[in-house]
């Protein structure tokens, strides 16, 4: 246990040591100044965007506040229920029609169809098609995950390179050994990279949905800070969501990056 927290205390300390780290800290305070300065001077191209300094104020206000937690809570069950879901049925599916010419030449078609479809205009048909409107935002993020994670997975497998299939049979590898020994490592990237992909549709998708459907949430949240006029509140709402969202993709790559080590040394 001591020796994995002195790594992570390491690894903390080499990245406070990168210049990728203070390049990323001096643009994010050049940024806000300009932001301040903007706002101070009522310079047109701000508009009514409110200063940093109202925002910053405003977060303090509300990380005082239980409801905005509960906000983060709501949005964080509804994610993580409908991701997690997707993972379940899709990860599967994608092995399974990348694997299977025959399936692929079935069912794909159908993926072809629905794909184009945005996630946001399944949530006026959830809500009427779902009983709880917790379900409807649920099923919501799942289908942004979904076809994401399903279609990535399928041209993963399909763009292997055939001499090395080739190669197993030749050595008189079977159908399950060259699934489980060449299809499924190699479709391991497409797999992380559709996951992270579909954990930022999700979020897309569950602001809007809680926009229609909900009392709570981080995008309710930022509606309802719309509709009041306070600007400070919706600004606290965007970056919330973009917080939850970063860290929760940065989850997914660093669980992905244990099962693809190899991609470490490209």
């Amino acid at each position: 246990m001591n020796d994995r927290i002195s790594r992570a205390l390491a690894g903390i300390k080499n990245r406070t040591r990168s210049r990728t780290f203070w390049r990323g800290i001096f643009s994010l305070t050049v940024f806000t100044l300009l932001w301040e300065l903007c706002t101070y001077l009522k310079a047109p191209i701000i508009g009514n965007v409110p200063a940093p300094s109202e925002v910053v104020s405003t977060l303090a206000v509300q990380l005082h506040n239980t409801y905005y937690w509960l906000s983060w809570k709501d949005s964080m069950i509804r994610i993580f229920t409908g991701f997690i879901i997707a993972q379940i049925i899709g990860v599967p599916l994608g092995l399974f029609l990348g694997a299977n010419d025959r399936a692929r030449e079935v069912l794909f078609p159908i993926f072809e169809i629905m794909r184009p479809v945005p996630p946001l205009a399944w949530v006026p048909v959830s809500v009427i098609f779902w009983p709880s409107a917790e379900m409807s935002m649920i099923f919501v993020t799942f289908l942004g995950a979904f076809f994401t994670v399903v279609l990535n997975i399928v041209e993963g497998i399909t763009s292997i390179d055939v001499r090395y299939i080739r190669a197993a049979h030749s050595l008189g590898s079977s159908r399950s050994d060259i699934f489980w020994r060449v299809l499924l490592p190699a479709s391991l990237p497409s797999v992380v990279v559709g996951m992270t992909v579909g954990m930022g549709i999700t979020w897309a998708v569950v602001v809007a949905a809680e926009m229609v459907a909900s009392k709570t949430g981080l995008g309710y949240l930022t509606w309802r800070g719309y509709v009041a006029g306070e600007f400070p509140l919706i600004v606290v709402g965007m970056m919330s969501i973009g917080i939850a969202g970063y860290f929760s993709s940065a989850l997914i790559r660093l669980v992905g990056s244990r099962f693809t080590p190899w991609l470490k040394t490209r």
